[in-house]
C-alpha cells in the first residue's frame, strides 16, 4: 500500500541514542506508518547521503507572543526544530486581565527585550485565562508544535493586580495562584516556569513580580505543579530558591526540575555542578539546561540591557532618554556608574565587549572597547559612551558575557543528565539570535569538535527532551509516532548567517538566522514545512499542542 509521503535512502537515527541504520520511513495521515527498505509513497523526499531524525525540541523559547504574528516561528523552523516550549523564567503573557496588559508588555520590555509597540501592535488580545491563551493558540494555528509553561509574575499579576509588583502574596492569594497552576497544567501547559534572580527586572527597573515571593508562595506553587502528576518545574535561581534548593525541592514535588546553567567566567558554574553530581547520585530528577552557544549579546546605549544590574545603571530605567543622554554626557556620572558596576553582581567584562555596528565610525566595528579605551587614555565605559552620543545612541556594542570558553562549554554538554536548550528564542530578538541551536551544535560541535557522537546529539535534540515533558508519541521515529521529521547532512549542517531584518510588527528589526547549511527536508506532523533545503507549505499550519502525559 502506497504512503501519503515517504523520506527514502537516509540513514535514520531515531532519537534513542542508538546507532543509525539505512531505511526508508512512510508517513500516512500525519504519524509514522512503517520504517524499512523499499517503501514508497505518493509523494518521495530524496535522503541520500543524510540523516533522518525526528524534529528538534527547543524547550528553552519565549515565542509566547511573536506566535501571533509568526506562525512559523522563525528562525527556529528554518533549523529542524518542530516543536518549541514557550514560558519560561515565569514570563507569560497569559493568565493577563485587560487592565494589565500594558504591564505586562512593560515587563517584557525590560527583561527580555522585546519592542513595546511590537508586542502591542502583534499579539490578540482575545483570551484572558491560560487555557483561553493556548486555545487562541490552536485555533489560529502554528507551522511547528507549541506549549508554554504557565509563568510565575503573569499569576502575581493576574491574582494581585499591581500590589504583584509591591509584596508578598496573602494565604487566599497564594490558594488562588495555586488553583490557576492546576488549571493551566490539566490545559495543556508544559509545566510551572519562574524566575528568583536579581538580573530580572520588569517596570521601571523593579523586580519582576516572582522574585516578591516568599517562602510560603514559592512552597505551594511547586507543589500545586507536582500535584498536577505532569509537566516540568523551570526555575531561574536566586534567593527564594537557589542551585541547592533545587536538588532538596525536586523529591518533594516529584515533577522534574530544571534551570539555565552556563558555563560561567572563573568557574563559578562548577558550585551547581558538584551539586548536580550529588543529586544525581541521590535520584534527583532536576536537569541544568545548556548550551553550545557563547551568550553574546548586540546592545545601544538606548538601552544598555548589558549593563542595568548595576544600581546606578539601574535606575535609567525609569528616566526619559533624554534624562539617559545627559547622564551619559556627564563625566561624574559615568565615573560612578563605571564604580558601581565593578561592584555589582554581574560585573562587566569589559575586556569582552567589542563596536559591533556603527555608520560614523566604521574604521572601529570588530574592535575591543578596552583597546580602544587605552589607546584614548580613558575608561571602557567612557568610550561606549562617547561614541554612542556621536551616534545619536544607535552605536551598537557586542558583549560576551558567559559560555564562551570551549572546554568549559564541552563539559557541560557532555555531562550526565543536563538538558540541550536556552536558545531564549522570541526574546532579545534585536540583540541575538540563538535559535540555531540545533544546527549549532550538529555542525560545529560534533562534526567539528567532535565532543559527542552524532546519535548521541540526535537523542539530546529529541528522545531526551520529550522524555523530559511527557510529550506522547514525539521525540522518536517509531510506527504510530507523530511525523515530527528532520533530514539534515551531517557534511554540512551548520547554521549559517546571521542578518539583522526589519519586518516585524510596528516596523521592529530583529537579528535572524533563515539560512542554515545542510537542513534538506523539515516534516510536521507528516506535513513538509521545508523541501531540498527551501521553507515549503506556504499557509499551512501543521503544528499541534503536544499531548503531555
Amino acid at each position: 500500500m502506497t504512503a501519503d509521503v515517504v523520506i527514502r535512502g537516509g540513514t535514520v537515527h531515531d532519537g534513542s541514542g542508538g546507532p543509525g541504520f539505512p531505511a526508508d520511513v512512510a508517513i500516512e495521515d500525519g504519524t509514522i506508518r512503517e520504517i524499512g527498505p523499499n517503501l514508497r509513497g505518493e509523494r518521495e523526499l530524496d535522503a541520500t547521503g543524510c540523516v533522518v531524525a525526528p524534529g528538534f525540541i527547543d524547550i528553552h523559547t519565549h515565542y509566547d507572543a511573536q506566535v501571533f504574528w509568526d506562525p512559523a516561528l522563525r528562525p527556529s523552523s528554518y533549523h529542524g526544530v518542530t516543536t518549541v516550549v514557550a514560558g519560561n523564567c515565569g514570563f507569560t503573557i497569559a493568565p493577563t486581565r485587560p487592565e494589565h496588559r500594558e504591564t505586562i508588555v512593560r515587563t517584557l520590555e525590560n527583561v527580555e527585550d522585546m519592542d513595546p509597540a511590537t508586542l502591542m501592535a502583534g499579539i490578540v488580545w482575545e483570551f484572558e485565562t491560560f487555557p483561553e491563551y493556548l486555545d487562541l493558540v490552536r485555533r489560529r494555528g502554528t507551522v511547528v508544535n507549541f506549549t508554554a509553561y504557565v509563568g510565575h509574575s503573569a499569576l502575581r499579576l493576574y491574582v494581585m493586580g499591581d500590589a504583584a509588583y509591591e509584596r508578598p502574596a496573602t494565604a487566599e492569594e497564594i490558594e488562588r495562584m495555586c488553583a490557576l497552576v492546576r488549571e493551566a497544567i490539566a490545559a495543556g501547559a508544559a509545566g510551572f516556569s519562574t524566575s528568583f534572580s536579581y538580573a530580572h527586572r520588569g517596570v521601571d527597573g523593579k523586580p519582576v513580580p516572582s522574585r516578591f515571593a516568599e517562602a510560603d508562595e514559592v512552597e505551594a506553587l511547586f507543589l500545586a505543579a507536582g500535584s498536577a502528576g505532569k509537566g516540568v518545574v523551570l526555575i531561574t535561581p536566586g534567593p527564594q530558591c537557589s542551585y541547592a534548593d533545587v536538588y532538596r525541592w525536586q523529591p518533594r514535588v516529584g515533577r522534574p526540575f530544571t534551570y539555565p546553567l552556563f558555563a560561567s567566567p572563573g568557574g563559578k558554574h562548577l558550585e551547581p555542578v558538584a551539586l548536580h553530581e550529588e543529586g544525581i547520585a541521590r535520584g534527583v530528577a532536576a536537569w541544568p539546561q545548556v548550551t553550545p552557544r557563547p551568550l553574546t549579546m548586540q546592545f545601544t546605549m538606548a538601552d544598555a540591557y548589558n549593563l542595568n544590574t548595576g544600581q546606578v545603571f539601574g535606575e535609567l530605567l525609569k528616566v526619559s532618554r533624554a534624562v539617559r543622554i545627559a547622564a551619559y554626557r556627564d563625566p561624574e556620572w559615568r565615573a560612578l556608574a563605571a564604580a558601581d558596576l565593578e561592584h555589582s553582581k554581574m560585573r562587566p567584562r569589559w575586556e569582552t565587549f567589542e563596536v559591533s555596528e556603527s555608520a560614523r565610525f566604521p574604521e572601529l566595528v570588530g574592535r575591543r572597547v578596552t583597546d580602544i579605551a587605552r589607546e584614548r587614555g580613558t575608561g571602557p565605559l567612557d568610550v561606549m559612551c562617547e561614541l554612542a552620543l556621536a551616534e545619536d545612541l544607535a552605536t551598537r556594542f557586542r558583549a560576551y558575557i558567559a559560555n564562551d570558553d570551549p572546554e568549559a562549554v564541552a563539559a557541560l554538554l557532555t555531562h550526565e543528565q543536563v538538558a540541550l536548550g536556552l536558545s531564549d528564542a522570541g526574546a532579545h530578538v534585536d540583540q541575538l539570535c540563538d535559535g540555531p541551536v540545533p544546527t549549532d551544535l550538529l555542525g560545529n560541535w560534533v562534526r567539528g569538535r567532535e565532543v559527542m557522537p552524532l546519535e548521541r546529539a540526535v537523542r539530546k535534540l529529541t528522545g531526551e527532551p520529550a522524555d523530559l515533558f511527557g510529550f506522547a508519541r514525539r521525540g522518536y521515529l517509531r510506527p504510530g509516532y507523530w511525523a515530527d521529521v528532520c533530514v539534515f547532512d551531517p557534511e554540512t549542517v551548520g547554521p549559517g548567517p546571521t542578518r539583522r531584518v526589519r519586518d516585524f510588527p510596528a516596523d521592529a528589526e530583529r537579528l535572524t538566522a533563515e539560512e542554515p547549511e545542510g537542513v534538506r527536508h523539515v516534516l510536521v506532523n507528516g506535513v513538509p514545512i521545508r523541501v531540498d533545503g527551501e521553507q515549503s507549505g506556504a499557509g499551512a499550519r501543521p503544528g499541534r499542542r503536544p499531548e503531555i502525559r
